[in-house]
């Protein structure tokens, strides 16, 4: 059999079917408020603490006068791809108001020392939401530089990298508007858009071989007709009855590479694919020859590492 191989960067025909970015505008603007209002709530407040705290507020920023105004940079004290600019202007509102002036944008590469926007406005208000908007800044970034990595590992080819749903409960729209800054591509945004037929499932309903694994993935059809079908497969051998069922889409989950050439031969551009499990840095450049349509891991949110991003007052007394 000769090597497989993928047709370069040419883009696979179930690319844009099933898999999107997210974009900014396709947030909802009362989740987003809701998630910024608890933020705001656990400094001020004592959210999440089982008794009310004898004090409320910033009471270090409350010893400031109230009529000092500052100016503030926010620095990128390492390299990185900027990610949560739009969440600044809200959490300043939450605060009392202030001005931020971006000078970068989301999905931007930032070098040390970098500027990503200046903030404006009374000092007690900007102090008190330093904290809050960095929190957020910084572990985005984080996501949005560690797809970047991994993306750029993956190198020139048709296949898109795609996210899951390992993300923090709460967070999943903005990890996954993190991991589309960064390069890379979502699916799934919950239970609810897509059939996945996981090795539980099918385990749970007696389905794991054979005819009944044919006819778990026709119920799945029939009872979801506008909805993709996605099965995961842990061997060859489950392949065969998937095709016949007619599933839009093969997980091989934790293949090797050489599994994953047998597979992939046997497929044979009847189904989209998608590999996970062992999915590293390391790895990708040896799949990137290979015509999958996707490859997925949650890696790039929970083993990301917040980046390191400061608010200062520049020193204007010189």
């Amino acid at each position: 059999m000769p090597p497989l191989t993928s047709t370069g960067s040419v883009p696979s025909p179930f690319a844009d079917r099933f898999s999107s970015r997210l974009r900014w505008e396709a947030i909802d603007p009362a989740a987003i408020n809701a998630l910024l209002e608890r933020a705001r709530a656990e400094d001020l407040e004592g959210f999440g603490l089982a008794a009310a705290p004898r004090h409320s507020g910033d009471v270090s920023s409350a010893l400031l006068p109230a009529d000092v105004a500052i100016v503030a940079e926010l620095r990128a004290r390492e390299d990185l791809v900027v990610c949560g600019l739009p969440l600044v202007t809200p959490i300043l509102g939450l605060y009392g108001g202030g001005h931020f002036v971006p000078l970068a944008s989301d999905g931007q590469l930032l070098a040390r020392g970098q500027c990503l926007g200046t903030l404006h406005g009374p000092a007690r208000h900007l102090l008190s939401a330093e904290r809050v908007i960095l929190n957020f800044l910084q572990h985005l970034s984080g996501i949005a530089s560690l797809t970047a990595r991994y993306v750029e590992a993956l190198g020139d080819t048709r296949i898109r990298l795609l996210d899951t749903r390992k993300t923090i409960p709460g967070y999943r729209v903005l990890h996954k508007y993190a991991v589309a800054t960064g390069g890379g591509w979502n699916h799934r945004m919950g239970l609810f858009d897509r059939v996945m037929l996981k090795d539980n499932h099918l385990a749970a309903g007696g389905s794991t071989e054979g005819t009944p694994l044919a006819e778990a993935a026709r119920r799945a059809r029939a009872a979801w007709p506008d909805l993709a079908i996605e099965a995961e497969v842990d061997g060859i051998r489950q392949i065969p009855p998937l095709l016949e069922a007619g599933v839009d889409i093969l997980l091989l989950d934790n293949f090797d590479d050489t599994a994953l050439r047998e597979a992939l031969a046997l497929i044979d551009g009847r189904a989209a694919t998608e590999a996970s499990g062992g999915i590293t840095l390391e790895r990708l450049p040896r799949l990137r020859g290979l015509p999958l349509d996707f490859i997925s891991t949650g890696a790039t949110v929970h083993q990301s590492v917040w980046k390191d991003i400061g608010m200062d007052i520049p020193d204007t007394s010189a």
